[in-house]
């Protein structure tokens, strides 16, 4: 039996499947249902500052709705304080207590100071690693990429001076030069780099003339970028390698490994294809290893990386071009029928 062991900034997983951040790990019952389907280790769901400051804004005036209705009503309740991360922080506790595979928290803060203060609670739960989930989309057009990427880094190290459990980084494809900015994140300490976010974009209903948010699941075919960008990174950082989003099957899983990823994370698979997706993608795995004589994930890992093939030009632009300038002889395509 071949074996599935992986390591992951420090983290022995029996397996290289990770169940990625969303509304699937926030329950203790479903981390243990997770867990029992051969998961690895789970992401909690984000710790976001802004949702944290709504549902501060929200109970403010609730509770100040009915205030100085009557001239002797000054205020109705007694001022009370939000409970801030509080209310997330037992959560994310409740479901470290319920499994025995690593639990990783994610945040996403807006000012600086608060990736701090959020990053140092989580830490008190007993969670595994931290996951920084560097969402970020300009609205100003003058911002320059430098001063984005800069304080993205500050943020890291600061983190790193502040915590002493692992640090991983999840960031979005759309950088100036993507592995630069890796490997800038790679030399400020990260543990690991998870490639990539997948960023709800808003849609518009040209009847009600209103925006829209249809549900952001991803396709088998998304994995392509992680792929190119995991086979690129791969022995050329310290940080481990996480390939996320599209990965939906055993044969997705397998591709993502061999360009040299250390393992992947899961969620669109598990919601349209329920927790059983975990072990069948996991049996898939061992069924091609045993084909292939494989006996551990090290022994194919980074295979199809740049680094070990003989193709220089395998995950640079330029095959695409070589697709059309012979794409005649390659489709078998006359234009003229």
């Amino acid at each position: 039996m071949p074996k599935l062991k992986t390591n992951y900034m420090g983290l022995d997983l029996k397996n290289p499947l990770i169940v990625g951040a969303s509304n699937l790990t926030t329950k203790p019952a479903n981390a243990k249902k997770l867990e029992e389907a051969g998961a690895a280790a789970i992401v909690y769901k984000s710790l976001f500052e802004e949702e944290l400051e709504l549902d501060a804004l929200k109970l403010s005036q609730e509770l100040d709705e009915y205030d100085e209705r009557h001239a002797e009503m000054i205020n109705l309740f007694p001022s009370i304080d939000h409970a801030g991360p509080d209310e997330y922080l037992y959560e994310l506790q409740e479901v470290v207590d319920a499994v025995s595979i690593p639990v990783i928290a994610s945040v996403n803060a807006v000012k600086k100071t608060m990736w701090v203060e959020y990053a140092k609670k989580i830490a008190q739960t007993g969670v595994a690693a931290l996951e920084l989930n560097f969402y970020y989309v300009p609205s100003e057009m003058d911002r320059v990429a430098s001063a984005i990427e800069d304080e993205q880094i500050e943020i890291l190290e600061q983190l790193k001076k502040e915590i002493d459990i692992p640090v991983s980084v999840k960031i979005s494809p759309y950088y100036t030069n993507t592995l630069n900015f890796i490997k800038k994140l790679d030399g400020a300490g990260a543990d690991g780099i998870i490639m990539f976010n997948r960023l709800f974009q808003p849609e518009i209903n040209i009847e009600t003339e209103q925006n829209e948010y249809p549900d952001n699941f991803s396709q088998s075919d998304d994995k392509k970028l992680s792929l190119r960008f995991a086979a690129l990174a791969y022995d050329n950082i310290d940080a481990q390698i996480i390939a996320s989003n599209g990965i939906h099957s055993g044969e997705d899983l397998i591709k993502i490994l061999l360009a040299g990823s250390d393992a992947v994370q899961v969620v669109s698979t598990l919601y349209k294809n329920g927790f059983g997706a975990i072990p069948k993608m996991l049996d898939e795995l061992t069924t091609w290893m045993d084909k292939k004589g494989y006996k551990s994930i090290e022994d194919f890992k980074g295979k199809m990386s740049k680094k070990n093939i003989k193709d220089p030009y395998a995950y640079r632009r330029a095959q695409y071009i070589d697709i059309l300038l012979n794409s005649e002889e390659i489709f078998k395509f006359n234009p003229q029928h």
